[in-house]
């Protein structure tokens, strides 16, 4: 008998510790949301800081006019002033996730100005990120106008 209450009560106690930090566990489409809502207001605000941390140093960001930047040269475009994010919008994104990669599709809209044009367009915005050392990062971007 007192082996049985010393069994139930260590198993009680190893349930205790293992199930809570599972149940707590973020689910990677709600990461994807956040992290996406972070990258929008980071570049509408031209916050350097958030925008180094979200983007991955490989990333690919293709604009929709066919224009490649690398991670160094999207920070100095939204950070140095030739292009200016004024609102970023997207209408039911499409998130899935595949593993350690999380992929986004959606229709946005984005206002703003770049080398002094302003522009307010319709876009298809594709985001790919990958989860690395906790963290969600930025690697591939490409929006394509809707006409």
């Amino acid at each position: 008998m007192k082996k049985i209450l010393w069994l139930t009560l260590s198993l009680s106690l190893l349930l205790l510790c293992v199930v809570p930090p599972l149940l707590a566990q973020n689910d990677p489409t709600d990461e994807i949301r956040q992290v996406e809502q972070k990258w929008i207001a980071a570049i509408v605000s031209k916050d350097q800081k958030v925008l180094e941390e979200i983007l991955s140093p490989d990333l690919i960001y293709i604009h929709s006019s066919g224009i490649v930047e690398t991670k160094i040269q999207y920070i100095s475009s939204v950070c140095g002033g030739s292009l200016r994010y004024d609102s970023v919008s997207y209408d039911a994104p499409v998130i899935r996730i595949f593993g350690i990669t999380g992929v986004v599709a959606v229709k946005a809209t984005m206002v703003g100005m770049n080398k002094g044009q302003p522009f307010n367009a319709q876009m298809r915005l594709l985001h790919v990120w990958v989860k690395e050392a906790g963290k969600w990062t930025l690697v591939a971007h490409q929006t394509t106008r809707i006409p």
